[in-house]
């Protein structure tokens, strides 16, 4: 990838995210107005507009294209790292079966897939952008862009404390090295 295109990744990244939410907030304006989702579904807290999404993906987006240009060679596949492109892909996959579920009414799956972001949270790190990136995406058709976002941030936190618990943990249980005897007390006089 050139030189050039790599130095604008953030910027192209974040245009792109925001000509999707724009597009997913004219398409709820043409047919019967931009929707609002309540706070864990509940009447009673307060609800949060999908024109947030004009804000929020973008954002995203940029931060995604600030990661994606520092992780670029002009080796890579699609001009994607296969650990980016694997947790981009997968993220937006789990993210739309997500909200395809929840729209069509199965809720059995929905909770399945949201309780099985707890073990994902354990196993991957879910806290990467392109994880948080994707699946916000899959999920804004059905609940715009802010709701998926403060999801994939309480997962992300948790994903990213249990790996840096794991990684002292891991290191606190590695031997330690002996110190070596200076090559100068060696010598034989």
């Amino acid at each position: 990838m050139a030189m050039q295109a790599r130095r604008h990744m953030p910027a192209l990244l974040a245009f792109f995210s925001l000509a999707f939410a724009t597009a997913l907030v004219a398409y709820e304006s043409a047919h019967g107005g931009v929707q609002s989702h309540h706070l864990l579904d509940r009447p009673d807290l307060p609800a949060i507009s999908n024109w947030f999404g004009l804000i929020v993906l973008p954002l995203l987006g940029w931060l995604l294209g600030i990661r994606l240009r520092n992780h670029l060679t002009s080796s890579t596949r699609f001009g994607l790292p296969a650990g980016i492109r694997a947790g981009l892909a997968c993220s937006l996959l789990y993210g739309t079966a997500m909200a395809t579920s929840f729209v069509l009414g199965i809720s059995t799956v929905t909770s399945g897939l949201f309780f099985g972001l707890f073990l994902l949270a354990v196993v991957l790190p879910i806290y990467r952008i392109e994880c948080i990136f994707g699946f916000v995406v899959g999920m804004a058709f059905a609940f715009g862009a802010v709701l998926p976002a403060l999801v994939a941030a309480v997962f992300a936190a948790i994903s990213a404390l249990l790996h840096v618990i794991f990684r002292a943990t891991m290191s606190a249980m590695r031997p330690r090295r002996q110190a070596r005897p200076n090559d100068a007390s060696r010598q034989v006089h």
